[in-house]
């Protein structure tokens, strides 16, 4: 081994305290950068919950339409019900009426074979 002793460094303190003023450094970045991600994670805190609401907002009006939806849906069967009903009696009305005119037509044709015997027998002089 040689007795050539290593430079000293331009900074007087001992070791331990270069050591120790190092480890304070490094201890004041963890506590600056634990800061900062204390507030963004509190940033991020605060937008999650306004999210939340949102969510829960939406999700109580999603849920009272489908509580309405609810609530109308006898309402819609019943009317579909009485349309269809109508429907039928409509249905049945114009088959009356088909049966009717069918009726009706035959009855003026032959009143009109009973109008032209009339008007032979009254043309016969007598």
């Amino acid at each position: 081994m040689s007795e050539e002793r290593t430079r000293d460094l331009p900074d007087n303190r001992s070791f331990e305290e270069r050591v120790f003023a190092r480890f304070d450094a490094m201890d004041e970045r963890l506590t600056t950068m634990q800061t900062r991600f204390e507030a963004r994670f509190e940033a991020i805190d605060v937008r999650f919950n306004a999210i939340d609401k949102r969510l829960e907002n939406l999700d109580s009006r999603v849920q009272a339409l489908e509580a309405k939806a609810l609530d109308t849906k006898p309402i819609w069967e019943r009317a579909l019900a009485e349309i269809l009903a109508v429907k039928e009696r409509v249905l049945s009305i114009e088959r009356k009426f088909d049966v009717l005119t069918l009726d009706m037509m035959q009855l003026r044709g032959d009143q009109r074979g009973l109008n032209a015997r009339m008007d032979a027998l009254e043309a016969k002089p007598a």
